[in-house]
């Protein structure tokens, strides 16, 4: 297929980073007085920071607004993205190819955008890309194709021509509902490996592996 335009997710597919995620629900709301119920890390797998802090709220009564905890969240993760995060294999070799081969391509992430900024800056990746989208700037997270469509208007490219590069089954299934190919990128934090094999049009242990046609 010709491949014009390229959407990538960030955490578990750019970036080897799922595995804070799979702690930062309840060491925060630890970290302000509450026990979190059995759980709460795989509940919170496929929202976005916002709808995280409603939870919060709406579920154990945090009286907190909900910027003042998305902010408590996001200074407990600046610290892992601003100096310890590290790129996933093969990212660096085919963002180059993708830019050799005047593919445009942007970031669709649930994650705030000055960590990720933050994070592909000290990785000396952040260039490649001609945008980020976020989930709470576009006010959608993934199990919604706002933030797909979004990306895809700025990019300009054919939808048929246009991959999504993600690691969550959630995402995928959207993305892929939504009329996008999609290359599923293989992290050990998502289980349902199975289903994003059968859903997925390229399926990618290490994104090096992906080639353009």
């Amino acid at each position: 297929m010709k491949i014009s335009g390229a959407i990538f997710d960030v955490d578990g597919t750019l970036l080897d980073s799922m595995s804070i995620w799979d702690t930062i629900g309840e060491s925060y709301l630890r970290s302000i007085g509450y026990e979190p119920k059995e759980n709460l890390n795989e509940v919170f797998k496929n929202m976005s920071l916002h709808q995280a802090a409603c939870y919060y709220q709406s579920e154990y009564g945090v009286t907190l607004s909900i910027d003042q905890i998305m902010s408590g969240v996001n200074a407990m993760l600046e610290q892992y993205y601003r100096y310890e995060v590290s790129l996933k294999p093969g990212v660096e070799k085919l963002l180059e190819r993708l830019h050799q081969n005047e593919v445009k391509i942007c970031i669709a992430t649930a994650t705030d955008r000055y960590l990720v900024e933050a994070a592909l800056e000290r990785c000396r990746v952040l260039s490649y890309f001609g945008e980020i989208f976020t989930c709470n700037e576009v006010g959608h997270g993934k199990d919604e194709p706002h933030i797909f469509e979004a990306a895809l208007h700025f990019l300009g490219t054919e939808k048929a021509e246009t991959v999504v590069f993600d690691d969550a089954l959630y995402a995928i299934r959207t993305a892929k509902e939504a009329g996008f190919p999609v290359a599923a990128v293989y992290d050990s934090h998502e289980k349902a490996h199975t289903e994003i094999h059968a859903l997925s049009d390229f399926y990618l242990e290490n994104l090096a592996q992906f080639d353009l046609i």
